[in-house]
């Protein structure tokens, strides 16, 4: 007895030491996602983020003071939450990382460019402690940024987060939308296409009948539409590369009767569909203002509904989901340039669910080269360098190139780097910090980048 009494002893003694050894947590920071951000011409509304260095466990209050250069509050802009004398008070709520302060412009406007608002964290609720961006300066009108470092809000889901997230390097901006949020694209250019929801994995397939009230789960076998885990095949989704004229769903003609109804599983990517049940038929006609009729139901449904999608010019794509109808997904094609994503790809010869994807808005004119650092080094990169540096549309040119997760190694490969010309002729260089398994947090990657030349 007194033998395991001693050996308990110890290893209460053990125990104790280890704990009494392990490092203490870093100082949870918090920060404004970037020291500037601007208007476009045809924005109301710009959301500044605060962003802490970890999810909190507790609401963590933040004071942020205003000051306005040649606008006044209530009258050129207002805040949400509402500022009362040129203070406001955000909260990060208990399980999250990040929080959001909306400034709205007033309507119709008038401004001569230099005016701009400057917002500062006064104070921050424990356990949290002031950051290293504690001020941030938003324009009222576009920038063109000089370069930042930004944490990517994929959301949660880790490997499998939940969001997409576009970034304008220019702007100094990234916008995040859930992949839930939408299941067809309708391209906006002068051909008619539809695109399906690669970011869900989703899958189609052709029915002979043009009639969508006809269609019921009767005109599907359910491992058609599996994909993933080694089962589809490239057929039933849309091209990865992005190529318009290699959509499950084709051109949509002119002819109403050469438009088939096809039926959709809206999320794959495990080797399994959902319920037969919850499979939707959509049947897509040109419209007589040049954009889309969508007729949708669930496959078993004998009533549909109708939808009108109008082509915008300033857009690659117009959106909608089956549940809410037209959504907002990417912004205009002039403000992003590139988009993070977990979506459907490749493996070999099969199609794969795949993580960290990073995607070129090519249809938006963005070209984008790989350098490697044995050729010249990310920080000595310069103006000169253009010239010899080879650019592509291809928009895979990222994909998960800049990453590794195999091998016995993962991280950020630490030998390439990324240069940008956005549509505007801006020049950028970019590289990933940290993705996740490699120190960072799963589903909020953090790159830098810097401005090589000025459009």
């Amino acid at each position: 007895m007194k033998k395991l009494l001693s050996i308990f002893c110890v290893l209460m003694v053990l125990f104790t030491a280890c704990k009494d050894s392990d490092p203490p947590l870093a100082d949870n920071l918090v920060s404004f996602q970037t020291d500037k951000q601007g208007f476009t011409a045809d924005q109301a509304t710009a959301e500044i983020k605060l962003v802490l260095s970890r999810n909190t466990d507790v609401a963590v209050p933040v004071t942020v003071t205003l000051q306005g250069s040649g606008v006044t509050y209530g009258t050129q802009f207002t805040t949400e939450p509402a500022a009362a004398n040129n203070s406001l008070t955000v909260t990060i709520p208990a399980g999250s990382n990040s929080a959001s302060i909306k400034v709205n412009k007033a309507a119709n406007l008038f401004l001569n460019g230099t005016e701009s608002i400057t917002l500062k964290i006064a104070s921050a609720g424990q356990p949290v402690v002031v950051g290293t961006t504690p001020q941030t300066q938003l324009s009222f009108s576009s920038i063109v940024s000089t370069g930042t470092q930004l944490t990517l809000d994929g959301g949660t889901g880790g490997a499998s987060a939940i969001n997409s997230v576009f970034v304008d390097l220019s702007a100094n901006k990234q916008t995040s939308i859930a992949r839930e949020d939408w299941d067809l694209g309708f391209y906006s250019g002068t051909d008619f296409r539809v695109i399906l929801n690669n970011t869900l994995a989703a899958s189609a397939v052709a029915t002979t009948k043009t009639d969508i009230n006809a269609v019921s789960a009767a005109d599907v076998n359910l491992s058609n539409l599996e994909v993933g885990f080694g089962k589809g095949t490239f057929g039933i989704i849309d091209d990865i590369n992005g190529d318009l004229t290699k959509t499950v769903i084709p051109a949509i003609s002119v002819t109403d009767a050469d438009n088939k109804v096809y039926i959709i599983n809206r999320k794959g990517g495990s080797g399994t569909t959902l319920p037969a049940a919850d499979l939707i038929k959509i049947r897509v006609l040109r419209s007589s203002n040049s954009g889309y009729t969508v007729q949708y139901a669930k496959i078993n449904e004998t009533t549909f509904q109708t939808l009108s999608i109008a082509k915008d010019s300033q857009y690659n794509f117009r959106y909608m989901s089956f549940a809410k109808g037209a959504v907002e997904v990417e912004p205009t094609k002039a403000n992003w340039d590139i988009e993070w994503t977990y979506s459907i790809y490749t493996a070999g010869t099969v199609p794969y669910a795949f993580s960290d994807l990073v995607f070129v808005n090519h249809h938006g004119g963005v070209q984008t080269a790989e350098v490697l650092t044995s050729a010249v080094a990310y920080d000595a990169y310069a103006e000169s360098n253009i010239a010899t540096t080879i650019f592509t549309s291809n928009r895979n040119a990222i994909s998960s190139n800049w990453r590794v997760t195999s091998g016995g190694t993962v991280g950020v490969k630490t030998d390439r780097f990324y240069v940008i010309k956005d549509a505007s002729g801006n020049v950028y260089k970019m590289k990933f910090i940290s993705f996740g398994p490699d120190g960072g947090t799963r589903g909020y990657p953090v790159l830098t980048y810097a401005l090589v030349k000025k459009a």
